[in-house]
C-alpha cells in the first residue's frame, strides 16, 4: 500500500477516536479521552523529527539551487517571477474569500454557545493579543530583520525567512565564482541535501502514527460543539480555500505549467495531508522538496528556491481564511461592513501576507492591522484562535498547494524561455 494511504488512514483513525474520545468525555467516561490525550507527546515527536531537517535542508537545497545557476540575471528573473505569483494568487485569495463570505455567512446565524463565547472574548484580557500582534514585524522594521546580523542565531530561532537571505546572498556570491572554485561547493551542497532527504524518508515510515497522535487528541479537545457553535464560519473557511484550489492553483497548473491536474494532485497529495495534520508549511518542506524531486521533476534550482521561499512568504489559503475571519467578525458584532471597510481590510491582510508572523495562530494574530482598518473589535480575535485549529488545517493545506503550484509554474515558465 502506498505511503500517502497509510498517512490518509491514520488520519481517520484521528479524527474517529478524536470524535468518540469526545463523545464519551461528555457522557461522564474521560478514560478514553485520557488514553487518547497521553499520545499527544508521540505527535509532537513526529513534528520535532520532521522540524529536525527543515533548517538544513533549506540551506543545502537552496544554495545548490543558486549557485548552480551561474548566471545572475537568472536569479534576478527566478526571484521575480516566484514572488510575482505568490503575490498575485494572495490577492486572489482575498477577493475570493470575500465573495466566500458574502454568500455563505448571511446564513450563519449567534447560537447561544457563540453569544457566550463572545461575552467571554469581551472580558478576555486582551494584553497578550496586543503584545502578539507587536511583536509582527512591520514597514522598516521586517525589512532591517530580513537582513540577519547573525544567520547562525537567525537558524537556532528558526527563523527561516533571514535564513533564506542569507544563503540566497552566499549563492549569488558562489554563482559568480569560476566554475573549479564553485563545483566543490555544490557537491558537498548536493550530497547534504540527498542525506538529508534520506533522513525524511526514514521519519515519514513514521508518519501515520504521527498523524494520528496529532490529530486525535485536538479533536477529543474540541468535539463536534465547537464545530456547531461555529459551523457557519468554517464551513465558508473550507469552501473558500477549497474553491481557491479548484479556480487559481488547478487552473495555473492545467493552462500554465500544462500538466494535468490528476497528476499534479496525486504528487502534492501526501504533502497536502502532511500540512492538514501538522498544520506548518516548514514542516512540510522536507515532504514537498521529496515530491518535487520524484513525481514532479522538478529541476532542483528552482524547487531549492521557490519552495523555501513559498513556506516563508507564500499564504495564499490565509489570504481567504483571513478575508472570511474579518467578514465573520463584522456580522457576529453587527457591524456594518461596506466597501469601504473590505478595501481597507483587504489591503491590510494582503499587507500582513508579506511578513511572516513567527507567533502561535500567526494567521489571526496578524489580523490585528485589518480589524484596526476596517473598525472591529480587538476582542474578536480571541474567538478566532479559540476555534482555529480546524480552519488551520485547511488553510496550510492550500498554502502547501500553492507552494508546489508556485514551483511547477515558475519551472515551466524558465523552461519555456
Amino acid at each position: 500500500m502506498r505511503r500517502h494511504v497509510w498517512m490518509g488512514i491514520g488520519l481517520i483513525a484521528g479524527l474517529l477516536v478524536g470524535l468518540i474520545a469526545a463523545g464519551l468525555s461528555q457522557r461522564g467516561h474521560p478514560g478514553l479521552a485520557d488514553i487518547v490525550g497521553s499520545v499527544r507527546p508521540i505527535g509532537s515527536l513526529f513534528l520535532n523529527l520532521l522540524s529536525m531537517v527543515v533548517i538544513p535542508l533549506v540551506a543545502t537545497a537552496l544554495f545548490a539551487g543558486i549557485a548552480k545557476l551561474g548566471d545572475l540575471r537568472t536569479v534576478g528573473r527566478l526571484v521575480v517571477r516566484t514572488l510575482a505569483f505568490f503575490w498575485a494568487t494572495a490577492l486572489l485569495g482575498i477577493v475570493l474569500g470575500f465573495l466566500v463570505a458574502a454568500a455563505v455567512l448571511p446564513r450563519a446565524a449567534v447560537t447561544p454557545d457563540g453569544q457566550a463565547a463572545l461575552r467571554a472574548a469581551e472580558s478576555a484580557d486582551q494584553g497578550a493579543i496586543q503584545r502578539a500582534a507587536e511583536s509582527i514585524p512591520s514597514g522598516a522594521q521586517f525589512i532591517v530583520q530580513l537582513v540577519p546580523a547573525n544567520p547562525f542565531k537567525a537558524a537556532a530561532e528558526g527563523n527561516l525567512l533571514p535564513v533564506i537571505v542569507f544563503v540566497t546572498i552566499f549563492g549569488i556570491a558562489a554563482a559568480s565564482l569560476p566554475l573549479d572554485k564553485r563545483a566543490p561547493l555544490t557537491t558537498i551542497a548536493d550530497a547534504t541535501t540527498e542525506a538529508l532527504i534520506k533522513i525524511v524518508h526514514w521519519v515519514l515510515l513514521f508518519a501515520p502514527i504521527g498523524i494520528f497522535a496529532l490529530v486525535a487528541p485536538i479533536v477529543t479537545q474540541f468535539g463536534w460543539s465547537l464545530v456547531r457553535a461555529m459551523l457557519w464560519f468554517i464551513l465558508a473557511v473550507i469552501i473558500g480555500v477549497l474553491a481557491f484550489i479548484a479556480l487559481v492553483y488547478l487552473p495555473s497548473i492545467a493552462l500554465i505549467a500544462r500538466l494535468a491536474p490528476a497528476r499534479f494532485l496525486r504528487a502534492a497529495f501526501p504533502s497536502m495531508l502532511m500540512g492538514f495534520s501538522t498544520t506548518s508549511s516548514l514542516a512540510t518542506l522536507p515532504t514537498m522538496i521529496d515530491a518535487a524531486d520524484k513525481d514532479l521533476q522538478i529541476p532542483r534550482p528552482i524547487s531549492g528556491f521557490v519552495l523555501p521561499l513559498g513556506a516563508s512568504l507564500n499564504r495564499g489559503g490565509s489570504a481567504v481564511f483571513q478575508a472570511v475571519a474579518v467578514v465573520f467578525i463584522a456580522r457576529l458584532y453587527g457591524i456594518p461592513f461596506g466597501i469601504s471597510q473590505m478595501l481597507a481590510a483587504g489591503a491590510a491582510v494582503f499587507l500582513a501576507s508579506l511578513t511572516v508572523a513567527a507567533v502561535p495562530s500567526g494567521s489571526v494574530i496578524s489580523l490585528f492591522p485589518a480589524f484596526q482598518s476596517a473598525g472591529l473589535p480587538i476582542a474578536g480575535i480571541s474567538i478566532l484562535i479559540g476555534l482555529d485549529r480546524i480552519p488551520d488545517m485547511f488553510r496550510t493545506m492550500t498554502n502547501v498547494t500553492g507552494h508546489l503550484t508556485g514551483a511547477v509554474v515558475v519551472s515551466a515558465i524558465e523552461d519555456r524561455k
